[in-house]
């Protein structure tokens, strides 16, 4: 199970070039669009494991409607845009804004604890946004592999000192 904190976060995802000097149509996959005004470099590569990732400076972020449309340093057609395309857009660790009052990254939740009714249930393995609401994908010693709808009404409280989140969850979700 990974818990160790990610060297890179993704913001977001290369769509396809805008226009014919080299800018770039990017999906926003951040919650905090604001903070890619202030980029001066990100990396781009095909998966967030991907080894074969490359440093790029940026020339200019601006938005128009859900997309970010960003300018970078050597890409200035449209064809050297268009090798971009279907690329992850990420950037160090150090980069992303800080978070204020109770915020967390997803990756936080990796490795915590499950406990339920003062039983432990397993460890969040793995976050899934479906926009609805999170799954946490639970690796349960006594269950196997759960599927845990994580919203208000299910988390009781997440304590990352002691790596715990308390849920109260609805009967029947988990198995007998």
């Amino acid at each position: 199970m990974r818990t160790e904190t990610p060297q890179y976060l993704v913001v977001g995802e290369v769509l396809r070039p805008h226009g014919v000097r080299g800018e770039v149509r990017m999906r926003v996959l951040t919650e905090n669009r604001e903070q890619l005004r202030d980029l001066q470099y990100l990396y781009l590569a095909a998966s967030p494991d991907d080894t074969r990732r490359f440093r790029v400076d940026v020339d200019g972020v601006r938005f128009n409607k859900a997309y970010a449309l960003l300018s970078l340093k050597g890409y200035r057609s449209r064809d050297d845009a268009e090798r971009l395309r279907g690329k992850l857009v990420m950037i160090d660790r150090e980069q992303a804004a800080p978070l204020e009052g109770e915020q967390y990254y997803l990756f936080q939740l990796i490795g915590l604890r499950i406990v339920c009714d003062n039983k432990e249930i397993g460890q969040v393995k793995e976050v899934l946004e479906t926009g609805a609401n999170d799954v946490y994908i639970v690796e349960s010693p006594a269950h196997g592999e759960l599927l845990l709808p994580a919203h208000d009404e299910t988390i009781v409280s997440i304590d990352f000192d002691t790596r715990v989140i308390t849920m109260s969850l609805p009967a029947g979700l988990l198995p007998e």
